[in-house]
């Protein structure tokens, strides 16, 4: 399964008429990304904003190392536009490991906005593909594979604890409790 930029939700939701997509490089440069712009964000201005850094701190707050502000605030100041007394209202958070700074991302934005968080989505449509088995049925565990070989480091297994997960084989393997 894909994902997709929330870009059309965004849209539906703007007063001001303008968006920001957070998004890896990568996914900035896609002729498909610009293509969900064009074709359901009609009537708003864009702004696709490539983050290199973006990912790697989010994975370094995950592991519960330190992330400055300012490498944060230097990451997101793009996104936020004002022109004739307008100014971005929603942000699209376009790479699944945005979400994990979303508290920074409202903390250091400089003024309220909506970011668009594609994670409630992305569950609706992982429950419509497999369904939830059955009423009564007992629920299906959740198993993820790290194929670093390497064991995650213990601030790793914390946030996996903290989501539910459980290093079950010399950290190569969670299933959810």
């Amino acid at each position: 399964m894909g994902t997709v930029p929330a870009i059309k939700p965004a849209a539906e939701a703007s007063k001001s008429r303008m968006i920001s997509v957070l998004a890896t490089p990568g996914t900035v440069a896609r002729d498909y990304t610009r293509a969900l712009a064009r074709d359901f964000a009609a009537g708003c201005e864009v702004t696709l904003v490539g983050s290199p850094h973006l990912a790697s701190l989010a994975e370094r707050h995950l592991r519960g190392e330190p992330v400055a502000d300012g490498e944060i605030t230097r990451e997101i100041a793009p996104c936020f536009v004002a022109r004739e007394g307008r100014r971005t209202d929603q942000v699209v958070l376009a790479c699944t490991h945005f979400p994990l700074l979303i508290g920074h991302f409202t903390r250091l934005a400089p003024w309220p906005v909506a970011f668009v968080d594609p994670a409630p989505a992305i569950a609706r449509r992982v429950h419509a593909l497999i369904g939830p088995g059955g009423a009564g049925a007992a629920p299906r565990p959740f198993a993820a594979e790290f194929t670093s070989g390497r064991p995650p480091p213990e601030a790793l297994r914390k946030a996996l604890r903290g989501l539910g997960l459980a290093v079950t084989s010399a950290g190569e393997r969670a299933v959810a409790d």
